[in-house]
C-alpha cells in the first residue's frame, strides 16, 4: 500500500487526491495521536491552523478545523500565514499540534496538509505512520461541552512578525530590497517585517487572488526578480515560494543566490558571532560540491543528511548544531526556528549586507558553484538503483574519472517511478556529458 505521507506531508490535487473527506478523517487521527486518549491528558487540546492564499486552501481548511473540533481539540484559526509561522505558533500557544495547509511552490490547483506535534516540529516518519493507521477507525466522539471550538487567531500575524524582528534585530536603514511574495503566504507579513526593520521595500507578486500562487512569481520563478532589482536599482532581491518556508536571493547585479550560497554567508556569519555550534553546518546530498570546499577552506564542517528538511532538522536536534539547510533555500536557524523560514532567512542575509557593508554578489563569491546537471530518468524500476552491477560500476567509473572535482549521485524518487542522475563537475559540458551517459545506463538497465 503506497504510504499516505510523502517527504513533506501529504500533497496532491486539491478536490480530488486531497479532499474535504481525507482532510477532516486525517484531523481526526492527528487529534487522536497527538492530543493523546480520552480527555488528553487531563486538558483540553489545542491546535494552531493556518494556510497559504490558494483558493482550496479555503475548504479545506474548514475540514480540518472541523475535524480538530469533533475530536474535542480547540482550534486557533490563524489564517492565511507562512508555514514556519504556524510552526512557531504552535510553539507559542504551547499547542499539541499545528496543520498547514499548503503545497509549497506547486501549482494553485494542487494542495496540502503538513501536521506540526508540540514545539512545533515536523512529525518523524514512525508518527506519521501511526496517524496513517488511524485514518477511518471507529471512534468515540465526544459531544455537548466536550466537542472543540474554533475561534479565529487574530493575533497571530502580530505575534509572528515580532518573533522575527527580535530574532534579527540589526536594522536595515538604507537597504533597498525587492521582495517577491509568489503571491503566496508571505505576501503580508514579508513586506511588514522589512519596512519595519527600515528597509526600503518594493513588492512584486504580492497581490494574492486565491488562484495566481506561484504563477510567474516566487522562488521557482526569478525572471521577474531579476528584472526588477535592475530596473529599479535596488541592492538585493529575495523571492518566497508559496508558503514562504524558503527563499532564495539575487544580487544587485540580477544574478541568483541559492540557498548554499545563502548558508555559506550565514555560516560564516555566525561563526564571526560565536553561534555555529561546533563550527558545522548542516546540509543534504544535494547540496553543490562548490559549499562543501568553500567551508573546508574556511574551516568549517559540512554534515551531510538525506534530502528533506525534516532530515536536516533531526541531524540539527540530535547534535544540537544551529544552522542546516537545503540548496533549494529552506534554511533553518535552530536558535529562532524549528523548521525552515523564509523570511527569517531573507531578514538574516539582508542583515549581513548592512553589518558587514559588503554588497551581496561580494558575500556570495565566498563559494564558487561547480556546474550541476540532473536528469530525470522515467518509468523505471528505481528500487534497483542501487544493486545493479552495471549502473553501479558506471557511477564508479564516473566517479574515479571526476576524482576531486566533481561528484556523481542518483537518487530514487519516492513517489514516482524514477531516478534522479546528478552530476557536478569543474565544466558545465563535462557535468552535461557524464549525466547523460549514466542516464543512458539507467534507462537500459532499469527499464520496465
Amino acid at each position: 500500500m503506497a504510504r499516505l505521507f510523502g517527504t513533506d506531508g501529504v500533497r496532491g490535487l486539491a478536490n480530488k487526491d486531497i479532499t474535504a473527506e481525507l482532510a477532516l478523517d486525517l484531523s481526526v487521527a492527528v487529534a487522536h495521536e497527538l492530543g493523546g486518549q480520552g480527555l488528553f491528558g487531563g486538558r483540553r487540546a489545542t491546535a494552531v491552523v493556518g494556510r497559504d492564499p490558494r483558493a482550496s486552501g479555503e475548504f479545506l481548511a474548514m475540514a480540518v478545523m472541523a475535524g480538530l473540533a469533533s475530536a474535542g481539540v480547540d482550534v486557533l484559526d490563524a489564517g492565511v500565514l507562512p508555514t514556519p509561522a504556524i510552526a512557531y505558533l504552535t510553539q507559542r500557544m504551547n499547542a499539541e499540534m499545528g496543520a498547514m495547509l499548503s503545497a509549497s511552490h506547486n501549482a494553485m490547483p494542487d494542495n496540502g496538509l503538513k501536521f506540526f506535534e508540540r514545539g512545533g516540529h515536523k512529525l518523524a516518519d514512525d508518527l506519521e505512520d501511526r496517524i496513517s493507521e488511524r485514518v477511518g477507525v471507529t471512534w468515540e466522539r465526544p459531544t455537548g461541552a466536550a466537542v472543540g471550538r474554533i475561534r479565529p487567531f487574530q493575533r497571530g500575524a502580530e505575534f509572528y512578525i515580532e518573533h522575527l524582528l527580535q530574532a534579527v534585530p540589526g536594522r536595515l536603514d538604507g537597504l533597498h530590497v525587492v521582495l517577491d511574495a509568489a503571491h503566496g503566504a508571505a505576501s503580508a507579513v514579508g513586506p511588514e517585517v522589512f519596512r519595519s526593520a527600515g528597509a526600503t521595500v518594493d513588492v512584486i507578486g504580492g497581490e494574492p487572488d486565491g488562484l495566481n500562487i506561484n504563477d510567474g512569481y516566487g522562488s521557482t520563478h526569478l525572471a521577474q526578480l531579476q528584472e526588477a532589482v535592475r530596473l529599479r536599482g535596488a541592492d538585493m532581491g529575495v523571492a518566497f515560494d508559496g508558503d514562504a518556508d524558503r527563499c532564495l536571493a539575487v544580487d544587485a547585479d540580477g544574478s541568483q543566490v541559492d540557498g548554499d550560497q545563502i548558508m555559506a554567508i550565514l555560516a560564516l556569519s555566525m561563526r564571526e558571532r560565536g553561534t555555529l555550534t561546533d563550527d558545522t553546518l548542516v546540509a543534504t546530498v544535494m547540496s553543490n560540491l562548490g559549499l562543501i570546499q568553500a567551508m573546508e577552506r574556511e574551516g568549517i564542517t559540512v554534515v551531510q543528511t538525506a534530502v528533506g528538511d525534516r532530515y536536516v532538522l533531526e541531524e540539527m536536534r540530535a547534535h544540537g548544531y544551529s544552522l542546516g539547510g537545503e540548496q533549494s533555500g529552506h534554511v533553518i536557524m535552530l536558535e529562532h526556528g524549528t523548521t525552515g523560514d523564509g523570511v527569517l532567512t531573507a531578514l538574516s542575509l539582508a542583515q549581513r549586507v548592512v553589518s558587514s557593508g559588503t554588497p551581496l554578489g561580494e558575500l556570495a563569491a565566498v563559494m564558487n558553484r561547480l556546474p550541476q546537471v540532473l536528469v530525470n530518468v522515467r518509468d523505471v524500476d528505481k528500487d534497483r538503483v542501487g544493486t545493479d552491477d552495471v549502473v553501479q560500476a558506471q557511477v564508479a567509473a564516473v566517479s574515479r574519472e571526476l576524482g576531486s572535482q566533481g561528484r556523481v549521485l542518483l537518487r530514487k524518487s519516492g513517489t514516482e517511478p524514477l531516478v534522479r542522475v546528478m552530476v557536478e563537475a569543474d565544466a558545465q559540458e563535462r557535468a552535461q556529458g557524464y549525466a547523460d551517459r549514466l542516464a543512458s545506463v539507467v534507462r537500459e538497465r532499469l527499464a520496465l
